[in-house]
Order: structure tokens, then sequence, then C-alpha cells
């Protein structure tokens, strides 16, 4: 049997651990056939971000009707974006494609470079988010996209809510960044149903990666034909065990490891 297909359409991170080539690890170590689109490309390692190209649109729409048009896909994740012209490309996209799609609206890297413009949020939320079958920012991005900031557990409902005004079906608001003592809890919500998501918190600082990691394993749950909530439990069981796994890679903050898995 063949396995699902799920494509990831993102920058790239030269360093490895997040972007496309993170999508495509959490592809693999998951048991789905991973293809990309690339949006750009980044000069990236340990200690961040030291350039950023983005391609031209019809580039990001040549790859991305090659693979669809050809080979189809069960899912589709979307990462870095980086420009208007980029983020309306792939809603247009997307609109018509007969499968899932995870939007995880990235707007900064690991150490605060951005990597969205300012001038592309309104189109992430009237265009791209509407076609999200599962959106999954983080408190940041959540407060860059709505203006609700995230102090306290209590506070993700208010965000989810937020959110799901702009037309995904499902939010997952990631509070790993908030100070919740021993334990990293996530919201998942349609607005009717609600799944609270806990996970011991590990002390490592390796943690680059995270959030395209959980986005592309939300994407390899559905395209195995998993409801959104279990998808959504199963990354994030994946994501814990990468973040413990984290190791050091050059000077500065590593990546989470998406093999760990298969090591002894």
């Amino acid at each position: 049997m063949n396995p699902p297909l799920v494509l990831t359409v993102a920058g790239s991170d030269s360093g490895g651990g997040a972007g496309v080539q993170a999508d495509l690890k959490t592809m693999l170590a998951l048991g789905v056939h991973g293809m990309s689109v690339l949006t750009a490309v980044t000069a990236q390692n340990s200690r961040g971000v030291q350039g950023v190209w983005e391609l031209p649109a019809e580039a990001v729409r040549a790859q991305y009707r090659a693979v669809v048009d050809d080979i189809g896909v069960q899912a589709v994740k979307t990462g870095m974006l980086a420009t208007t012209a980029l983020v309306e490309t792939v809603a247009e996209l997307l609109a018509s494609v007969d499968a899932p799609v995870v939007v995880d609206p990235v707007g900064v890297s690991k150490h605060g470079d951005p990597l969205l413009a300012e001038t592309a949020l309104d189109s992430v939320r009237t265009r791209l988010l509407p076609v999200a079958t599962v959106a999954t920012p983080n408190l940041d991005e959540v407060t860059q996209l709505t203006g609700v900031r995230v102090g306290h557990e209590d506070d993700m409902r208010r965000a989810a809510e937020a959110v799901l005004s702009y037309g995904p079906r499902w939010v997952l608001i990631k509070g790993g960044h908030l100070p919740t003592g021993r334990e990293a809890v996530d919201l998942l919500t349609d607005g009717t149903e609600e799944h609270w998501l806990r996970a011991p918190r590990h002390d490592n600082r390796h943690t680059h990666g995270t959030g395209c990691t959980l986005a592309s394993a939300v994407a390899s749950g559905l395209a195995r034909g998993l409801a959104v909530p279990e998808a959504v439990r199963e990354a994030k069981a994946y994501v814990t065990g990468a973040i413990a796994a984290g190791f050091a890679l050059g000077s500065g903050i590593g990546p989470v490891d998406h093999g760990w898995r298969f090591r002894d």
C-alpha cells in the first residue's frame, strides 16, 4: 500500500531544524509521504536568521500545480509565507483543494526574526485562515493576528474565539510559553467542543522547529484519516517526545529530534 500524501508549503531552514526540512522529517517519522512547495529560502543556523529570499508567486504556483495535479494530496500544511503576494497565492490555491489544510501562521522565528511582513497580516486573516481545517498559532502569533494577549490559561478561550472569528474550522492555541509550571497546555476547539491537551514540560532549551513539527504532525494524522482531535493528540505526543530529545547544534538553540522514536 502506498503511504498517505502530505504537502508542505513553507520556507527552507538551512540549519535543518525548522521549515520544510522539519516538515519532511516529521512526515517520514509518522509514516506519510512528504512533498514540498518552497516559498522562501533562509540563511539560518542555531543563532538565528541571517537572510531571507522569497520566491516569486509564479514559482510557488507552479510547484503546487506540479504536485497536486499529478500526484494529489491527502493533507496540506502551510508554514512561512512571508509576503502578501505569497499568502494570497497560496490561499487561492488551497481554496479548491479537496483535503484538510493545517495553517501554521508563522510570524517570527524562534530567535525573534520576522518571517511575515506586517502588511501580510490582513491577508492571513481574511484569505488564509478561512481555508484552514486547523490553525495552529502560538501565543505571539495570536497577539499578532488578533490583539489578544494570553497571560494565563484562562485567556486561551478568548484567544481561540478571536482566531475562530476569521473562519478556520478548528484552532489549536499553543500554550507552551505560558508559565504553567510542569505542564505545557494547549487548547483545541471548534467553538463548540473543547479539548485541553497537557504534557510534561521538559527542561530543554533546544526546541527549534517545534511549531513546524507540530503542524506537520497534525497534517500527517489527518492524511491518515484521523479526526481532528485524535490527530492533534497524536501530534502533541510526538512533539513532546521530540522536545525531550532535542539536542545541541552549533552555538545557539538546537532542534527538536524528529527521529527520537527510532533511537535507543
